[in-house]
């Protein structure tokens, strides 16, 4: 029964990786309450493949938050700004690209945070990864060790003993492949998935913003099948 399983939030954007740490959260016994965000990316269609990865691995509820960060700006992601294409997965870490969101991390986890003390959940999933990312800073453990101690000390839950919130980083040290072999594993369908930054009209992949060029990475080491569309190279 759900009511005996223990509750946790379960960030969700609808690619590979928190896809797969939603389905890690399930195989953990969790009942999983998915929350994603339509924050004015330009890549919206990974809100609908948020949907179905939801409603597929079973998620209790899927909780979707109109956040203005548009407004804000200073992101590819957000803004009129070029996606940088063709970079080398090796050059990635060496800068913060255009497509980082400024406090991006920050303002999902606080909005995650929320949730659960009003669920009544002490955990909370995220599918960072500080392996194979595009350089961004809210990615990094130092980063998650420091929100987690500052939420236990952020509401009332935790403030009046009843709660003590844990932040579940389960995929922050694993290579892109790993991550796909452990989706596999869990019985996620990545053609479900949507990770590309740059997606045409039709929802189709550009297949060299560097999101796709670590998924496509990803696949060819894990040596899976990759069921992304991608757009015909023009």
């Amino acid at each position: 029964m759900t009511d005996t399983k223990t509750k946790a939030v379960v960030l969700l954007s609808g690619g590979a990786d928190s896809t797969t740490c939603l389905a890690i959260a399930r195989a953990e016994g969790y009942a999983s309450y998915a929350l994603s965000f339509d924050y004015g990316q330009r890549h919206e269609a990974e809100l609908k493949s948020a949907v179905r990865v939801a409603k597929d691995l079973g998620a209790e509820e899927h909780l979707i938050l109109t956040l203005p960060l548009g407004a804000i700006g200073g992101s590819a992601l957000t803004a009129p700004i070029e996606v940088p294409k063709n970079v080398p997965p090796e050059q990635m870490r060496d800068r913060i690209p255009v497509t980082y969101v400024p406090a991006r991390n920050t303002i999902f986890l606080s909005l995650a945070l929320a949730w659960a003390e009003v669920l009544h959940a002490s955990d909370i999933f995220i599918g960072v990864n500080a392996l194979d990312y595009s350089g961004y800073p809210d990615c990094r453990p130092e980063f998650i060790e420091s929100f987690q101690k500052m939420a236990n000390l952020a509401i009332r839950e935790s403030v009046e003993g009843r709660m003590q919130i844990r932040i579940h980083t389960p995929l922050i040290s694993m290579t892109k492949a790993r991550i796909l072999r452990r989706g596999i594993e869990l019985g996620v369908d990545f053609s479900l998935t949507h990770s590309c930054y740059d997606p045409d009209s039709k929802g189709r992949a550009c297949g060299r913003c560097d999101s796709c060029t670590l998924r496509r990475k990803g696949f060819a080491e894990a040596e899976i099948p990759d069921p992304t569309v991608y757009a015909p190279r023009r």
